[in-house]
């Protein structure tokens, strides 16, 4: 009887407290949903259900400790600062949420592929690696996932298709493989006010015969670049051009980003260009056939290395001396500062850092709305109308077999937390980056639009579709991806010609290609390259890789900023 009593008065006070930690953490969501997560596109009550639904999935994993990675930018500090505390609050699960380099990220995870050894619960990276997860079949695919191991701990009012990513994280197979988490484009970048003032727009027409406005082609970025670099204005000195050349994996990434592309390097076809790519890869099916002129590509064409020396010209005579020895993140904030002009190649990114008032005074008016605005980039001779323009980094929830199941389903709640409809309106407020259509047509954001120069606008337009991630031609990122800063690194510091330094890429990337295929680990869309031929026989046929023009300068063309934004919204 004392027995019965005894473990009657246990049972009692163990509901008991089960049911103060349950209230405790729906007071911590009433908290959080009432403050820190507004605002949202769900209703308060919306919030709450979806929190709770949290705290049920969670109950197994109470008490865990996960840890997961992403690379440094505003919206991941927010997650790792703010969001990861709150998932702890609600669900009792603590999160180690890492930030380091995009480099480093990729290195973990190449890592980890190599070994077969768990190193993180979870990853953020970029979609840029669909193709190597893809055919490695070392990634669990999402699609699978959350219809079978994963369906106890996948959120119900997850809504996948609000995701405007999720064709960039899909495989050839049609499976979903990653979850975007952030997303951000490559832009131009201009100063609207220096653009706008009459007498600068006089003595530009004076000099060039035609008005100063957004440039549509490089051309009218080469005259704008020469126009802006030393003349001074309100007693600031301004150059015409920014961009970095340090020999760095940053500078890898600025010429996969679709530089090529934009030059006009490869072939017409959104997403990524068929049958050759941005990277200038050219593809035969799924399978990747060749990258070097002699086998169909078109990273070693006469487009590529225009692209270069574009590049290098335009960072020695335009862009501020200490530029060539920046990496990515060192030259981001730089316009921020004042005394640039305009950038052609601008990760949006940094607008989180461009409308902070307490460090970016010298690009914003007294009230607080910008002196810039950005705009779609310009394009190079090569480029023509059905191909892509530039690029859109889709930073996105990756999940490996080689994590043990019950810390995949802890990592992949916190997953869905920082991008639920809950937190993810917030979210995008503090990092500018966006994942969901809901967050981008939200009120808030047409409200707030006036202060982002042109950020809304862009998101809101059909144009968006013309810029987009490393598709799935790339058969293994990491290795590939290394090439390219080690070789375009030679021709920044001018150890190389472009045409040496995208020759030896492009003989490079097949050799890598070369040893995929023989290893035969990624299956029917696996390299299998073509026999070489003349470089005269490829330039001849029709599409990429392009014969050389007799004209890399065509007549420059711009357009008014208003008429560009009229032209969106018609």
């Amino acid at each position: 009887m004392k027995v019965k009593l005894l473990t009657s008065v246990i049972t009692a006070l163990l509901v008991t407290g089960y049911s103060q930690l349950a209230m405790a953490d729906m007071d911590a969501a009433k908290r959080l949903v009432a403050d820190e997560f507004q605002p949202s596109t769900l209703s308060q009550d919306d919030q709450l259900k979806e929190m709770e639904w949290f705290m049920n999935a969670a109950k197994p994993f109470k008490g865990m400790e996960i840890n997961v990675v992403s690379e440094t930018i505003a919206t991941h500090e927010y997650e790792a600062k703010t969001l990861a505390k709150a998932f702890e609050e609600i669900t009792g699960i603590k999160v180690n949420h890492d930030l380091i380099g995009e480099g480093d990220v990729v290195e973990k995870l190449q890592t980890e592929m190599q070994s077969g050894k768990s190193i993180y619960d979870a990853y953020i990276n970029d979609s840029d690696l669909i193709g190597t997860h893809y055919r490695y079949q070392q990634v669990v695919p999402l699609s699978d996932y959350m219809t079978g191991e994963g369906k106890d701990v996948t959120n119900p009012m997850l809504d996948i298709d609000d995701f405007i990513g999720k064709s960039f994280t899909t495989g050839p197979d049609g499976k979903l493989y990653q979850l975007p988490d952030q997303q951000f484009a490559n832009l131009y970048w201009f100063r609207y006010d220096l653009f706008s003032k009459p007498e600068i727009q006089a003595e530009f027409k004076e000099k060039y015969g035609y008005d100063l406005g957004v440039p549509v082609n490089w051309s009218a970025y080469e005259d704008i670049a020469e126009f802006f670099t030393g003349k001074e204005i309100d007693g600031t000195t301004y150059y015409g051009h920014m961009d970095y050349g340090k020999k760095d994996p940053s500078l890898g990434w600025r010429f996969t980003d679709a530089w090529l592309s934009m030059a006009g390097a490869g072939d017409k076809g959104i997403p990524n260009g068929l049958p050759v790519d941005e990277w200038g890869v050219r593809v035969e099916g799924c399978s990747p056939v060749g990258s070097s002129v002699e086998r169909g590509g078109a990273t070693d064409g006469p487009a590529a290395v225009y692209s270069v020396s574009k590049y290098v010209d335009w960072l020695k005579k335009y862009a501020p001396p200490a530029a060539a020895g920046m990496t990515f993140s060192e030259s981001g904030p730089v316009p921020a500062q004042g005394g640039v002009a305009q950038q052609m190649f601008w990760y949006t990114a940094f607008t989180a850092d461009m409308v902070d008032a307490t460090g970016a005074k010298a690009v914003l008016n007294e009230d607080g709305s910008p002196k810039w605005r950005m705009a779609p980039s310009p394009h190079g001779a090569y480029w023509e109308e059905g191909m892509k323009l530039g690029y859109q980094d889709a930073g996105s929830w990756t999940l490996m077999k080689a994590t043990p199941p019950e810390r995949r389903k802890a990592a992949w709640l916190y997953a869905q937390f920082v991008v639920s409809k809950t937190v993810s309106l917030k979210k995008s407020h503090v990092g500018l980056t966006f994942i969901r259509e809901s967050d981008i047509q939200d009120k808030s954001f047409t409200e707030r639009a006036p202060s982002l120069g042109g950020l809304i606008e862009f998101y809101r337009s059909p144009a968006r579709l013309q810029w987009s991630p490393t598709g799935t031609n790339i058969p293994d990122y990491p290795k590939l991806a290394q090439l390219w800063w080690q070789n375009i690194g030679d021709a920044s510091s001018g150890a190389k010609t472009p045409q040496e330094a995208m020759t030896a890429l492009a003989e490079a990337q097949d050799k890598v290609m070369e040893r995929l295929e023989r290893a035969g680990v990624q299956g029917e869309c696996g390299p299998k390259l073509n026999e070489k031929k003349s470089r005269e026989y490829w330039l001849s046929q029709p599409g990429a890789p392009k014969p050389k023009l007799d004209n890399e300068k065509p007549a420059p063309e711009t357009i008014g900023y208003d008429e560009l934004l009229k032209s969106w919204t018609e």
